[in-house]
């Protein structure tokens, strides 16, 4: 009978390596929160983005590829996707996260949050109230990335989302707290957030942008 202590093969032996992929620039001429809206898709710019995410990939290990199903983080993952053979799969939990002010200008001064009516939607900015709350963001992203380590076990996947769930899990893996400056996020346009495990153990976040930094401020981000 074999000695599972001396088994090179065992769960905590295994590495695995879960890349989260912030979509690319968006076309949005009217500079709305998009949100979960449907039909907004990569600018020329974002597809080159795209683009250079799956180059950078190319000699990577990756046997799964899940998006969000909003249509600019499918975009992002089919060049990534062709780039192994494989085709994109759909995961819910990847979505960008819910918001009250979806669909209207929020830019400082000319944007809703000038307007008394939505005060209201900003008393709590911890959980925040004009959302959906970080820890269930971060919970649900969680599973998501769990879901893609047990498809990609031994190898590499890639989760394509949205700036704010992946910097949400982020945060929420590295023990801080998930309230935060939107405009101290680090995670641009197209960027790279890879997540290893040894096992079921996450030893490393390794932070990367193929495609260059970007403002995280930029509307509907």
């Amino acid at each position: 009978m074999t000695d599972p202590s001396n088994d090179s093969a065992r769960s905590g032996d295994i590495r695995t390596i879960v890349h989260l992929v912030r979509h690319g620039e968006v076309h949005n001429p009217n500079g709305i929160l998009y949100g979960r809206l449907p039909g907004f898709r990569l600018s020329e710019t974002g597809q080159d983005q795209a683009r250079l995410v799956g180059k950078a990939l190319a000699g990577h290990d990756i046997t799964h590829v899940v998006a969000s199903p909003l249509l600019r983080a499918q975009q992002t993952a089919a060049p990534i996707a062709e780039e192994h053979g494989l085709q994109v799969a759909t995961d819910e939990d990847l979505i960008e996260a819910e918001n009250q002010f979806e669909g209207l200008r929020v830019s400082v001064g000319d944007g809703a949050l000038s307007r008394p009516r939505h005060w209201l939607k900003l008393r709590d900015p911890f959980t925040p109230s004009w959302g959906e709350p970080y820890l269930q963001i971060a919970h649900r992203m969680l599973a998501a990335v769990n879901t893609a380590r047990a498809a990609a076990s031994g190898h590499e996947a890639v989760c394509v989302s949205h700036q704010l769930p992946v910097w949400s899990l982020r945060r929420f893996l590295q023990g801080q707290r998930l309230w935060h400056d939107p405009r101290h996020r680090q995670c641009s346009l197209a960027s790279l957030t890879s997540l290893v495990y040894e096992g079921d153990e996450l030893i490393d976040i390794v932070y990367s942008e193929p495609a260059g930094a970007s403002d995280p401020t930029v509307t509907g981000a």
